[in-house]
């Protein structure tokens, strides 16, 4: 059985996940600005002009879903002060520790085991975000509807053989 990680285990990657999402959001902010420039530049040709402002768009428009999600997942958030706007952002965890900390009392969990390919699919929604796990694990569906109850504090009735998705 996989040891449970401590709070300070999952307090250093929710940081290292944050300082991660800041430097993209820097990279986002340097990259917009340098679009800016260069539409500045070609402001006579009215159709790139059109193409680079819908890719400045773009841009600016990711840099402010990046800046939601750190603010959503910064320690010093609460969960319940989140409302979110548009789709639910998904979480692809490649560590089912990570996944575990993460999926803890979800509202509902799914899973799949292919077994033509040996790999184990779990999602669980939580909060208005999915969060999904890939990896190997056990054959029998309905070990691991027991096992996934138990490990994610999740009632049975809330725990289905299948897959989350939006639309």
């Amino acid at each position: 059985m996989a040891k449970r990680p401590t709070k300070d285990e999952a307090l250093e990657a929710l940081d290292f996940i944050i300082n991660i999402l800041k430097e993209h959001e820097k990279d986002l902010d340097r990259l917009v600005t340098e679009l800016s420039k260069t539409t500045e530049k070609f402001s006579q040709t009215g159709e790139i002009t059109t193409k680079i402002e819908r890719v400045e768009d773009r841009l600016s428009n990711m840099q402010t879903e990046i800046s939601k999600l750190i603010n959503y997942v910064s320690p010093s958030q609460k969960a319940s002060s989140y409302i979110p706007h548009g789709p639910p952002v998904t979480v692809r965890c490649k560590q089912w520790e990570d996944f575990k900390a993460f999926a803890a009392d979800a509202e509902t969990i799914s899973f799949l085991y292919k077994q033509e390919e040996k790999v184990f699919q779990a999602d669980a929604l939580k909060g208005g975000k999915i969060l999904t796990y890939t990896g190997e694990f056990p054959q029998d569906s309905s070990v691991l509807k027991i096992w996934l109850s138990r490990e994610l504090n999740v009632p049975e009735d809330k725990i289905f053989e299948g897959a989350l998705a939006i639309g």
